[in-house]
């Protein structure tokens, strides 16, 4: 009997977040691709979602960095690809691409990274640091923005990149599955009136994500909209803590909330007449933009990094120059006061987009496909 190849994803944990969402994915689709799927990382509460679809973790202290950790890691993954007949080593995070690099080299496995971010480079050092995602023998840009700066910053040849946006899950981001009790539980529990107009910037409470830039446009919105930030604070509340003191000092106590960590997005989103991308730093893609199209919202996205392929003005949303809160506040003002018939065909213009060009399938029949290129 033959063994099926086995692919191994090695990223730094499985807490939470979009990286190791996209973990899990293609590691379902491996399976279902007749491969054996393997993910080699810390650990965390996700790794009972991996196990539950069949794929083996081996847990690894892959969220260590520092070069000893690096050195030793790469020993562990060496044994690791060995011992199971790993084709293909896929790091999707900084650290452990290094460590996957050096087993890679030490075994004939072959080496595929997935470009996940801007990655900063204001520190001495960090563009070396940096590089290795860019040394795949495939390297997967999650936009084109990120696949011109890979090429431009690494100087990676064009015949490496991949350009495989990310995707979204139809079966969970679809507004016909959604119970209508759903979204007036959730109105009752964040004591939302009926019929008063819902703005909904989606993403962690930190600087660059723009919560700041949607306040000050509200403080020049006019009538009752009410503006929501969820997500998580994270273990510091600094930034949160200013935000609420600018509201309160704004008069907007009534007007705006944060309302923290929400669970089920989709229903969320379902509250929002339209949602709100605000980050003043470019995203890689912008996954919120997404799944906020695939419920059918309209969307106002800052004008920059990834959200400038997935939001076609004035079709599928509308992109205002990032930090501007006075351009903000005149597309919230001119989109709020549209009737209600118009926003909901610009909704349905993004959700077919989305449909056709950003679905979780087509992610993952595009990284199978790169795979199969290598083997």
């Amino acid at each position: 009997m033959i063994t099926p190849p086995a692919i191994l994803q090695v990223l730094p944990a499985l807490v939470t977040g979009g990286v190791e969402r996209g973990t899990i994915e293609i590691a379902e689709a491996q399976i279902a691709a007749g491969f054996r799927a393997i993910v080699a990382s810390a650990g965390g509460p996700m790794v009972a979602e991996l196990e539950r679809l069949g794929v083996r973790h081996v847990a690894l202290p892959l969220d260590r960095k520092s070069p000893l950790a690096l050195w030793r890691n790469a020993a562990r993954l060496a044994a690791l690809v060995r011992a199971e007949g790993v084709a293909i080593l896929h790091a999707r995070s900084r650290g452990p691409a290094w460590s996957a690099l050096l087993a890679a080299r030490r075994t004939g496995a072959r080496f595929v990274t997935t470009y996940h971010g801007t990655y900063n480079e204001g520190f001495p050092g960090k563009r070396a640091y940096n590089v290795v995602m860019a040394k795949g023998d495939r390297v997967i840009a999650i936009s084109r923005f990120i696949a011109a700066l890979i090429a431009e910053r690494h100087g990676t040849p064009a015949e490496r990149i991949r350009v495989i946006p990310r995707g979204v899950d139809p079966r969970r981001f679809d507004p016909a599955l959604m119970a209508p009790e759903r979204i007036a539980e959730l109105r009752a529990a964040w004591d939302l009136p009926e019929g008063r107009p819902v703005v909904l910037l989606p993403g962690r409470i930190t600087r660059w994500k723009g919560q700041g830039v949607l306040v000050e446009a509200m403080a020049a919105v006019p009538g009752d909209a009410m503006a929501l930030l969820v997500g998580n604070q994270g273990g510091k509340r600094g930034f949160a803590t200013e935000l609420e003191a600018r509201i309160a000092a704004l008069g907007l106590g009534g007007r705006v909330r944060l309302v923290g960590h929400a669970e089920d997005m989709a229903a969320v989103l379902l509250l929002a007449d339209v949602v709100v991308h605000a980050s003043t730093d470019a995203e890689a893609f912008g996954r919120t933009v997404i799944e906020a199209q695939a419920m059918a919202r309209p969307v106002i996205a800052s004008d920059l990094g990834g959200p400038r392929e997935t939001v076609e003005e004035g079709v599928t949303g509308w992109r205002v120059p990032p930090g501007d809160a006075v351009a903000l506040a005149a597309a919230l003002t001119r989109v709020l006061a549209m009737p209600a018939s118009e926003r909901a065909a610009i909704g349905a213009a993004a959700r077919q987009a989305v449909l056709t060009h950003y679905t979780t399938r087509a992610m993952q029949d595009a990284t199978i496909a790169v795979y199969r290129e290598l083997l």
